[in-house]
C-alpha cells in the first residue's frame, strides 16, 4: 500500500480519486492547492472559497486529513508571469499544460515528497502503466470524450513516475455513479471550465489587467486597411469572432491569419484553405518532454496540436535533444507559437513540446 497525497480541487473527479484510493487500502491525505484568489479584482468568478468548502466536506465524508497549501507566490512566478510575458511577446501560451508541469507535478509534488508521501494523485482522465524496465507509461483516458492525457504532455519521466490517475480507467458517468456510491457531497457538482485555477475569468479580462491596450491597424493579407484592433495580445490565430470586422462577402468570414509585431498589425484573411497563413504543415517544436525515452529518435509520430483536435500523422526530424522539426502529412489550421503539441503512438503519450515557429503552407 502507498502513502498518497491527492490534489483535491473541490470537484467530483479528484474526490472520487481519493475515495477509490482509500477503498483500495492506501494511506490517503488530501490537499487543496491555493494558487489564486483574484485579489486584483479582475472581473469574473474565482470560486476558491467554495472549492475549499467542497473539499472539506469530501474529506469529512471520507474521514481523511485535509490540508490547504498556499502556492500563490509560486503560481504567480511560474504561471501568471509566463502567461503575461508570452502574450506580450506575441505567442499564445497554454496555462493548463504548464500548470500540470510546474504546479501539480512540480511545486505540489515536491511538497508531497518532502512530507513523506510516495505519490501525488489527481482526477485526470488518463491511464498510467509501467514498462518492463519500470519507466512510466501514460495512456489516453478510457473515456474518449474526457481524455486529458494531452494536458500531461510536458511532464518529465520523473514527474510521471510519481503521478497517479485513479479515475482514468473510468467513463465520466461511472465517476458520477462512484461519487453517489461513496455519498460524496460533490456527486452532482458541475465541472469547472475556466483557466487553470482562475475560475470563470475571461482571458481577455485577465490580460487587460496586466497588459495595457496597444491599438493598431487591422489589414487583410494584401495590406488593405480594415479597421483598428485593441492590442495584438487579445487575438489568436484562427479567431473568427471578436475582431470587429464584418465580412463583405455573404457566407464568408474573416479570420485572424497573422500578427505583424513590428508594425503592430492584425492580419485577417478568409476562413478557407487558400487563405495565406491560416494553414501550415511545417513547424519547429521545442522544450521537449520525452516520456517515451526515444522521442527524438522516432521518424513517425501522431501529433496533437491542441486539446480538442485529433492526433495527426507527422514526420519528426531531430534538431537537438530538446527540439524537433515536425511536418504534418496534412497541413493544420491555426498552428500557433506558444501552444502545446502532444506526441502519441496510438493511445500512448510519447511526450510533447511547445510550438516555437510555424511555416505557412496550404492543404
Amino acid at each position: 500500500m502507498a502513502k498518497v497525497m491527492v490534489g483535491l480541487s473541490g470537484g467530483v473527479d479528484s474526490a472520487v480519486a481519493a475515495a477509490l484510493l482509500l477503498e483500495q487500502g492506501h494511506e490517503v491525505t488530501a490537499a487543496y492547492m491555493k494558487n489564486w484568489v483574484n485579489e486584483e479584482g479582475i472581473p469574473g468568478d474565482c470560486p476558491w472559497q467554495q472549492d475549499i468548502e467542497s473539499a472539506v466536506a469530501v474529506c469529512k465524508t471520507l474521514g481523511i486529513e485535509f490540508r490547504v497549501i498556499d502556492l500563490i507566490d509560486s503560481y504567480r512566478s511560474r504561471i501568471v508571469d509566463y502567461l503575461v510575458e508570452g502574450y506580450r511577446s506575441g505567442i499564445t501560451p497554454n496555462p493548463d499544460v504548464w500548470c500540470n508541469r510546474e504546479m501539480k507535478f512540480g511545486v505540489f509534488l515536491d511538497y508531497a515528497l518532502g512530507q513523506g508521501f510516495e505519490r501525488v494523485a489527481t482526477g485526470h482522465y488518463a491511464r498510467k502503466r509501467e514498462a518492463p524496465d519500470g519507466s512510466p507509461v501514460i495512456l489516453r483516458g478510457a473515456d474518449p470524450n474526457k481524455d486529458q492525457s494531452y494536458f500531461l504532455a510536458l511532464l518529465t519521466p520523473w514527474q510521471a513516475r510519481h503521478a497517479w490517475f485513479p479515475t482514468g480507467e473510468m467513463l465520466k458517468p461511472q465517476v458520477r455513479e462512484a461519487a453517489r456510491r461513496f455519498n460524496l457531497p460533490v456527486a452532482e457538482k458541475k465541472d469547472s471550465q475556466g483557466i487553470c485555477f482562475l475560475g470563470q475569468v475571461k482571458m481577455s479580462d485577465f490580460l487587460s489587467h496586466y497588459l495595457p491596450d496597444n491599438p493598431g491597424e487591422i489589414t487583410d493579407t494584401s495590406g488593405r486597411a480594415l479597421g483598428q484592433h485593441r492590442g495584438l495580445h487579445l487575438y489568436t490565430l484562427g479567431q473568427r469572432k471578436g475582431h470587429g470586422v464584418a465580412s463583405p462577402r455573404e457566407g464568408m468570414a474573416y479570420v485572424v491569419v497573422g500578427k505583424d509585431l513590428a508594425r503592430n498589425r492584425l492580419i485577417l484573411g478568409w476562413d478557407n484553405a487558400e487563405s495565406p497563413g491560416l494553414y501550415a504543415a511545417d513547424c519547429v517544436v521545442g522544450t521537449l518532454s520525452d516520456l517515451a525515452g526515444d522521442l527524438t529518435e522516432r521518424n513517425r509520430v501522431e501529433a496533437q496540436p491542441r486539446y480538442r483536435s485529433r492526433a495527426e500523422p507527422a514526420t519528426l526530424t531531430r534538431l537537438s535533444d530538446s527540439r524537433v522539426a515536425l511536418r504534418f502529412d496534412r497541413p493544420q489550421r491555426a498552428l500557433s507559437p506558444g501552444q502545446i503539441c502532444g506526441f502519441y503512438d496510438g493511445g500512448r503519450l510519447l511526450g510533447g513540446g511547445v510550438f516555437e515557429s510555424v511555416g505557412a503552407g496550404g492543404p
